[in-house]
């Protein structure tokens, strides 16, 4: 999830080091050395939507909830009336902004995608209402986006990282008659195990006595304590978080926005482990039903159990998997050739009708 996100603007989370990666040279082989579309292809994908004044296919989407009207901000980058990936930041709380590095991978194979801050993220508005912060509420809102940007089940995908995941997961179990494609990123379906996964396998792996520090700190309720992140960002963070030290500079601009308001009530006060509001989440059980392509998106080193991850794409009725080998919770960031040559692939045999049920990409 992402509330480490948050902590994580000082050290973890982004790091100019990591915007170096997304533009390194790629040896043959890689991804970047896939041919470009075609120059037709090419132009329909830079061929400006706008009319009227040109504000770079920025939209404030207005939303109605609860509460009152607010607007969320949307920015539509390429155009490809075929496939269209609307996403889900992570946190709960944080922005658009880390998913830049998209933009290096997916404008060259012709794929459209649109970032979105949520309410109370980023561009959007905030209420500063935590009864607002409330799965089924954004379920509602993602849909109201889903219409005002034109999305259908002809050119819908839908892409959750972290708690975005959880967030894409829940909308397609109401919604998946509106999408084409699911991808759920770095995220299990259970909250209760991803709290045991913390507990019994990446606490173990932390030094006794850093752990015990840390426990201690936590059985005060001590959150705000500076030294409470001062152990988790080199000893759980910069190990299950991202491992790009120091973070990529998206990561850490995204992370220092991160609505702590938001991030606290949902998740807890902490990424190692799990105690806001979404603390007895799961939707195991519920996989069978999702009849859409999905693909699940895991890293070896993330902080979600990547054995739950694979499982997902085994539990869906349409499912493929990706575990990245170098990946972290940050797998876009840590192990972008894998992450992002298995996306692609992902999108392509959806949308060319390729696609194989049960394939490791």
């Amino acid at each position: 999830m992402k509330n480490r996100f948050s902590r994580l603007s000082g050290a973890l989370l982004l790091g100019a080091a990591l915007m170096a990666g997304c533009n390194q040279p790629k040896s043959s082989g890689e991804l970047s050395t896939t041919t470009p579309p075609a120059s037709g292809a090419l132009a329909s994908y830079f061929e400006n939507p706008e009319t009227g004044v040109q504000d770079g296919n920025v939209r404030m989407v207005a939303i109605s909830t609860p509460k009152g009207k607010f607007n969320v901000w949307t920015k539509q980058y390429g155009n490809n009336p075929k496939v269209k990936v609307l996403l889900l930041n992570g946190g709960p709380g944080a922005t658009h902004e880390y998913f830049e590095c998209f933009e290096n991978f997916l404008p060259r194979e012709g794929i459209e995608f649109i970032y979105y801050d949520q309410l109370g993220c980023g561009n959007s508005d905030n209420p500063k209402d935590t009864s607002m912060w409330s799965l089924p509420r954004y379920v509602e809102e993602v849909e109201q986006v889903r219409k005002a940007l034109n999305l259908s089940k002809d050119n819908f995908y839908l892409l959750g990282h972290s708690w975005g995941g959880i967030l894409a997961a829940e909308y397609a179990f109401k919604y998946q008659q509106n999408l084409k494609g699911l991808i759920i990123s770095n995220m299990m379906m259970s909250c209760p195990d991803y709290g045991k996964y913390a507990d019994e396998v990446l606490a173990k792996q932390m030094k006794p006595e850093v752990l015990a520090e840390i426990r201690q700190i936590e059985a005060k309720k001590d959150f705000s304590n500076p030294r409470y992140m001062g152990l988790l960002e080199p000893n759980f963070y910069a190990q299950h978080l991202c491992r790009v030290v120091p973070n990529p500079e998206p990561v850490t601009r995204s992370m220092g926005k991160l609505n702590q308001s938001l991030y606290v009530t949902m998740q807890g006060p902490s990424e190692f482990g799990i105690s806001g509001k979404l603390a007895n989440w799961n939707r195991v059980p519920d996989l069978p039903k999702l009849t859409v392509p999905v693909l699940s998106i895991g890293g070896k080193y993330d902080t979600m159990d990547p054995e739950h991850m694979r499982m997902i794409a085994t539990k869906v009725k349409n499912g493929n998997a990706l575990i990245c080998p170098k990946g972290s919770h940050m797998s876009m960031y840590d192990d972008q050739q894998t992450y992002f040559t298995g996306l692609i692939k992902f999108l392509k045999s959806v949308d060319d009708g390729s696609f194989k049920p049960g394939a490791t990409l």
